[in-house]
């Protein structure tokens, strides 16, 4: 993110702005938030305790959407480039017309609590009895987070892997343990293209 950042100011604060159509405000915005975030990853770093680990979990979500905003807002379109988004680490559209095959397979999975600090995921096809992934998927992508109340949305799953083969081990803090984590989980093609989610399956960390 700091890359990104660091790109679109060299492109907005200068005179005449090369991007015309990104706001100031917005820029100011995003920074201000990813700098609350920063804050709260270093203080938590330094003090591991559960109330510092909220307020980053927290501040990384706020300003994972205001990301998210910026980016399909501002910086999808002429005249930020192609080369300008792979700089900034952010994945062009593919505009070839071919070939684009749609993730229709569901993850289903259970979850078994294995050690302490750790949860097995186990998934497989939805309606299928063996557990091979798709052929031509990269595996299935796993979001979870340790929340109070459950999820309504993915979004509220800030931790985040791609598992090529089952099961998937989840490990977690010390401080962590007693507290409901909630997971889903969906499929992804060599594409890169992600199917449908399943639905919130939770376990209490062992």
């Amino acid at each position: 993110m700091q890359n990104i950042l660091d790109h679109v100011d060299s492109n907005i604060h200068v005179d005449p702005p090369i991007w015309q159509g990104v706001p100031s405000d917005r820029f100011d915005t995003l920074s201000a938030k990813f700098t609350l975030f920063e804050t709260a990853f270093n203080r938590h770093i330094a003090s591991p305790t559960p109330a510092n680990r909220l307020a980053r979990d927290e501040a990384q979500a706020e300003t994972t959407r205001e990301l998210r905003g910026f980016v399909n807002q501002f910086l999808r379109f002429p005249p930020v480039t192609n080369v300008d988004r792979v700089e900034m680490g952010i994945p062009n559209h593919d505009t070839i017309r071919t070939d684009h095959k749609v993730v229709t397979e569901i993850v289903d999975f259970v979850l078994h609590l294995r050690n302490i600090r750790e949860i097995m995921v186990d998934f497989w096809v939805q309606g299928q009895t063996n557990k091979a992934k798709p052929p031509g998927y990269d595996g299935a992508v796993i979001v979870w987070g340790t929340l109070d109340q459950p999820p309504q949305h993915t979004d509220d799953l800030i931790q985040h892997t791609m598992a090529s083969r089952t099961p998937f081990a989840l490990h977690f803090d010390e401080t962590e343990r007693g507290k409901t984590v909630y997971v889903a989980a969906a499929w992804q093609n060599e594409r890169g293209i992600i199917g449908q989610w399943s639905e919130f399956k939770n376990a209490i960390i062992p």
